[in-house]
């Protein structure tokens, strides 16, 4: 259902293909799927949508979506599905294939050790498999009886333990002296609709304070259009670096970012950047999602760490003038910052475990094979 789905997908079917090299797979996929031979019947840009209230307004297309794509699994059943990610969609979906027999995999637990933590039963009835990407998520299905695996997250494999930081800047066309904000406020719709102006006013003012600053600023596929005419808009006369995705190059390079919280939080902590994680959304779905949280941490470093190694200003927290202030309290604090980094370097080496041949691995025994 987003950027991140697709990047884990994508995997996964690489490593899948060196046990099953004439293996098949189709459904909703992105371009990272449809690289490794994935056939879209869907592009996963469709799913993609955070919150009660923006679920709303594209509920019926979703729920059309989901409805065709069971009937024609019923009709031509696979070997295996698995549904990555998006478990709102996903769940409903298994439920209903494991019923008529189709071995079904879950990758990427749902958050339930954050919110929503009833939905584990719902899980038990929809996978034969859970696949865990952090350490702490096995015991929880087996206290309930899922069969699960810690499978770590593939990007720990493939992210270096120290990044290409002088390759990235030299590819952007940076130097080493230049000090560098790496802003990225999401890949939904709904992310820019409500988090990237915050960011560009943020960008505007970090400018009036620390002129000699450079800013990086990766478009997901489909955003870059938009985020460059808001950046003209609000930001006019800064120079803001718009890039075709490269998020991975922007944060090897830069020195601090912004983030929206997600799954790139947990790839900026394995770039060691120090981060501001912020987040905004329709106030109606803050309200409904902000009571069912079971912790006080919403980034995955934070929550990993179980303290809050980098700060979270959420919703009306998270204003230009206290975003701001947080990018520059990084930069000001050389001490801070490498304490930070040592913690993120620990963060790595624990989430590395060979992720692609470990889910392969669970998969073959989930078909019994």
């Amino acid at each position: 259902g987003e950027a991140s789905g697709d990047l884990l997908a994508g995997m996964l079917i690489s490593g899948m293909r060196q046990y099953w090299p004439q293996m098949q797979a189709a459904g909703i996929g992105g371009p990272n799927m449809c690289a490794q031979g994935f056939e879209s019947w869907w592009s996963h840009d469709r799913l993609a949508v955070r919150g009660y209230v923006e679920v709303l307004r594209h509920y019926l297309g979703i729920l059309s979506i989901r409805r065709q794509l069971t009937q024609q699994l019923l009709a031509s059943p696979p070997d295996i599905f698995i549904g990555v990610d998006a478990p709102d969609f996903n769940l409903g979906l298994e439920k209903k294939l494991k019923r008529r027999g189709i071995k079904t995999v879950h990758f990427v637990s749902p958050s339930i050790w954050a919110w929503r933590g009833e939905r584990i039963h719902a899980i038990k009835h929809s996978v034969d498999h859970m696949l865990c990407l952090f350490p702490f998520e096995t015991k929880l299905y087996e206290q309930v009886g899922v069969s699960a695996t810690y499978v770590g997250h593939p990007l720990a494999d493939v992210i270096p333990i120290n990044p290409p930081r002088t390759a990235s800047r030299h590819k952007l066309g940076i130097s080493d002296s230049e000090a560098v904000v790496a802003v990225l406020p999401g890949s939904r719709v709904s992310e820019i609709q409500y988090i990237a102006p915050t960011f560009m006013r943020t960008i505007k003012l970090l400018h009036q304070q620390r002129p000699e600053l450079r800013f990086l600023l990766p478009a997901a596929p489909g955003l870059y259009d938009q985020l460059l005419a808001m950046a003209k808009f609000i930001c006019p006369g800064v120079s803001v670096q718009i890039l075709k995705g490269q998020s991975h190059e922007a944060l090897a390079a830069c020195d601090v970012t912004l983030i929206a919280s997600g799954t790139a939080t947990l790839e900026a902590a394995l770039f060691k950047c120090p981060m501001v994680i912020a987040y905004r959304m329709n106030p109606l779905s803050w309200w409904m999602m902000k009571r069912k949280r079971y912790q006080a941490w919403v980034g995955l470093p934070n929550i990993l760490a179980q303290e809050f190694l980098v700060p979270e200003r959420l919703q009306d927290q998270a204003t230009p003038e206290q975003l701001s202030a947080d990018v520059l309290d990084w930069l000001d604090q050389p001490k801070r910052r490498e304490s930070l980094i040592q913690r993120f370097v620990e963060i790595h080496h624990s989430l590395r475990r060979d992720t692609v041949r470990t889910a392969s691995h669970a998969i073959r025994q989930v078909l019994g094979q």
